[in-house]
């Protein structure tokens, strides 16, 4: 048995991100050679990816970047938060992030396909899978078009990277009440930018749900029309974000501090880790 070095393990270790006992038998099986070490740590690992498939990532990070014309977010998850703090796993984050945005991509299929070096994001998420021992997966993508960006990342723990990602998508030129609303998002969790862009079938389906429910509570036949509106209303504050109480200051909407501000909100994304 060839004798591995301490100081052969910590290179090994810190080139890929594998654990002691691992990094310590593929060089133990690899006669102390680094670059056969890899190879054999990849190749074990790739053969544990499929046995992953059906396990839980619910942890991860939350990246954003911004170009012209256009913001892209990823959502990349990870089993556990170990993981999720890696310095490998963080920076496999910034390069799919990178290859997402440079590609245009506003889907998960497209992300997926999208070229990073001689590979696609899909095929590097694998090997990072292998090497870290977790299963990892790209679990969403928006890329948001604009004239200005404001964008919100908010961290959990100090220790694990952002958990919480929000991208809002401005004209105007009051940035700081544009970032001040990405963190009204942030909390708020809103759908839709306005009430005209809640889909009609949603705004029906909640319409009978309201009368239904007015009905039931023996309402009378000529209340019910304002009472149904003003439910509606009330979902409208749920899934709108300009219709929305302003979380700094509830007695403005968030419609009016925008207009105060000088500035239109056209577009946003908001990712939270494991949700």
């Amino acid at each position: 048995m060839a004798a591995v070095s301490m100081a052969a393990i910590k290179e090994l270790r810190e080139r890929l991100g594998a654990g002691m006992t691992d990094s310590k038998n593929a060089l133990i099986e690899a006669e102390g050679d680094i670059e056969k070490a890899i190879e054999i740590l990849r190749l074990k690992g790739l053969k544990g990816v499929a046995k992953r498939e059906g396990r839980s990532a619910s942890e991860g990070l939350i990246a954003v970047t911004e170009g012209a014309g256009a913001a892209t977010m990823i959502d990349l998850a990870c089993e556990t938060d170990f993981v999720a703090k890696n310095e490998k796993f963080i920076a496999l984050g910034d390069v799919v992030l990178e290859a997402v945005a440079a590609a245009g991509a506003a889907d998960l299929e497209a992300a997926l396909a999208a070229p990073a070096g001689d590979k696609t994001v899909a095929d590097i998420i694998v090997d990072e899978s292998a090497i870290l021992g977790e299963k990892i997966e790209l679990r969403r993508v928006a890329r948001v078009e604009g004239e200005k960006f404001e964008t919100y990342l908010h961290r959990t723990s100090k220790d694990l990277p952002p958990q919480v990602g929000v991208v809002v998508a401005f004209s105007g030129d009051d940035n700081e009440t544009a970032r001040a609303i990405a963190q009204h998002i942030s909390f708020a969790d809103p759908l839709y930018v306005g009430r005209d862009d809640v889909p009609e079938a949603e705004v029906e389906k909640e319409r009978s749900l309201v009368t239904e429910i007015a009905k039931n509570e023996g309402k009378p036949e000529a209340a019910l029309p304002k009472i149904i509106e003003g439910r509606l209303n009330g979902f409208y504050k749920n899934v709108a974000l300009l219709e929305q109480d302003y979380a700094r200051d509830n007695k403005q909407s968030v419609k009016q501090v925008a207009e105060t501000a000088g500035i239109a909100i056209t577009g946003f994304a908001r990712f939270k880790v494991g949700a």
